[in-house]
C-alpha cells in the first residue's frame, strides 16, 4: 500500500473516532444534529484552551473525559 493511501486511512480513522466521541457525548442529539451549533460550540472549547487559563481547562477537561471513559468501562 502506498503511503499515501496509509496516511489517508489514518486520517478516515481519527474522523471516524472523535465523530464517535461526538456522538457517545450525545451533542449530536442535544443540538438536534445543528452543525453550526456544534462547530460554534468546539471554537469555544477551542478559544478557552488558547486563553490564560488554557492548560488548567486541559486537564478538567482529560479528568473528566477519562471518569466517563471509565464508568462506560465498568459498565460493559
Amino acid at each position: 500500500m502506498r503511503e499515501w493511501q496509509v496516511k489517508r486511512r489514518e486520517r478516515t480513522r481519527q474522523l471516524i473516532e472523535l465523530g464517535g466521541l461526538v456522538a457517545k457525548a450525545d451533542l449530536v442529539e442535544l443540538t438536534d444534529d445543528d452543525r453550526a451549533a456544534l462547530y460554534g460550540a468546539f471554537l469555544t472549547v477551542a478559544a478557552k484552551l488558547r486563553g490564560p487559563d488554557g492548560a488548567q481547562a486541559l486537564v478538567l477537561f482529560r479528568r473528566k473525559g477519562k471518569r466517563a471513559f471509565e464508568q462506560v468501562q465498568n459498565r460493559e
